[in-house]
């Protein structure tokens, strides 16, 4: 999983890792995308996952929401 890669040393808390999982697994759903380690789509998802989390929102519904309207894929 792309995330889970990104966020191996980071020093978040079990359950703002598992908010981020649930929001970037979301967001890919949403997007009609599959997770895929060698995939740069999916690991960008997962750092812009990351960058909402950073801001503060924590809702993993909210994250994806915001991460679908900022990469805006037409």
């Amino acid at each position: 999983m792309s995330i889970r890669r990104l966020l191996m040393d980071s020093n978040l808390g079990s359950a703002e890792i598992e908010r981020l999982e649930l929001a970037y697994n979301r967001t890919l759903q949403a997007l009609h995308l599959v997770d895929r380690d060698d995939d740069p789509l999916a690991e960008m998802i997962a750092k812009k996952i990351i960058e909402i989390g950073a801001t503060g929102v924590s809702d993993p519904a909210e994250l994806s929401e915001i991460a679908v309207k900022q990469l805006d894929f037409k």
